[in-house]
């Protein structure tokens, strides 16, 4: 994660989460939001870069033949979301695939970590119909529940017609690289970063002056664009299907998936996320019509038919997080901002 420069103090969140969390243990018949987005460790952020335990209990990593592709998002207890163009060039083939949860540090796993093999992987019908990166999100069903913990709890998702303030706190994370040219190194510890919601109008006007080609680097609407233009944090290579969350009052919700940006060297831009909102009738029809799998059964296929279509005019080598390099833009000065805005 690019310009990453957030440590977390921490307090223990109320002792009645704990409670609900340690009655419902295990139990399939959880009610997602009475524990969704109520992470253990709540608390003022201050400088630094690297995630405390418990903090981010909804982030996952998404293992290929076991090492990390991209991230996802816990979001029920059989199932996370992540972003289509992770399996891009990939196979489709569910059990080649796991879900690592619970875990600060990549490979380091704990008593909290809990991995899990993927059932099936479901792509959305539109990915990239339409346009580049259009509906870039999938989702994937667990082979067995996850057990919640502490460590291990889902984010909320939105409603449709979810409003947030201007003030919301809103945090990216993930187990990307620093920037273009930095690797995360060992212990691999989960980064994370404060940014901004930005107007979409904002983004694309940004692209256009620095590309000349703002078709090919349309923000459309049912994506978002964030970031933080002062210090630079923004989403890089395996990075992507990670969480862009906001902070509402009594909870956490998942506002955006990492999906797409401009090049990660200094000076960064804002990036791109997965607006969650516009699918969530997609994903609450995915989660009623699609039957839970038997704990015993081997990982089905995907039944989901992935043929990604490139827009046109669109090359694929800018693919903006797996792991394709964007061209590098020079700096945009305030003055030329300015006057493009005005």
């Amino acid at each position: 994660m690019a310009g990453s420069t957030a440590r977390a103090v921490s307090r223990k969140s109320p002792a009645t989460i704990f409670s609900l969390l340690r009655q419902q243990l295990g139990s399939p018949r959880v009610n997602i939001s009475q524990v969704c987005g109520k992470p253990k460790v709540v608390g003022k952020i201050f400088g630094g870069q690297d995630a405390a335990p418990g903090q981010w209990p909804w982030q996952a990593s998404l293992l290929y033949k076991g090492q990390h592709l991209c991230g996802a998002v816990l979001v029920d207890s059989h199932w996370l979301l992540s972003t289509a163009h992770c399996f891009l060039n990939k196979s489709q083939a569910p059990e080649k695939y796991q879900i690592l949860l619970g875990n600060t540090q990549l490979y380091s796993q704990t008593q909290h970590s809990q991995k899990i093999s993927v059932n099936q992987i479901i792509i959305h019908p539109d990915f990239e119909k339409f346009h580049a990166f259009g509906s870039d999100i999938a989702m994937l069903q667990l082979s067995q529940p996850v057990n919640f913990t502490s460590y291990v709890v889902p984010a909320c998702l939105p409603s449709l017609d979810l409003q947030l303030p201007s003030h919301a706190s809103c945090w990216i994370t993930g187990w990307g690289m620093l920037t273009e040219d930095t690797q995360l190194l060992p212990p691999f510890h989960l980064q994370e970063g404060k940014v901004g919601l930005i107007e979409n109008k904002f983004c694309n006007i940004l692209y256009a002056i620095k590309t000349g080609q703002a078709q090919n680097y349309s923000v459309h609407e049912e994506m978002l664009c964030a970031g933080d233009l002062t210090t630079g944090k923004a989403i890089c290579q395996g990075d992507s299907g990670g969480p862009l969350i906001c902070s509402l009052p009594r909870t956490w919700v998942l506002v955006g998936l990492a999906s797409w940006g401009l090049s990660c060297r200094h000076p960064t831009y804002p990036s791109i996320y997965t607006r969650v909102a516009y699918f969530t009738d997609w994903i609450e029809r995915v989660k009623r019509l699609t039957p839970l799998p038997k704990e015993t059964s081997i990982p089905a296929q995907a039944h989901s038919s992935f043929q990604p279509k490139n827009a046109a005019g669109f090359p694929r080598p800018y693919m903006a997080l797996m792991p394709p390099q964007i061209w590098l833009l020079p700096p945009l000065t305030l003055e030329v901002l300015s006057q493009a805005l005005w």
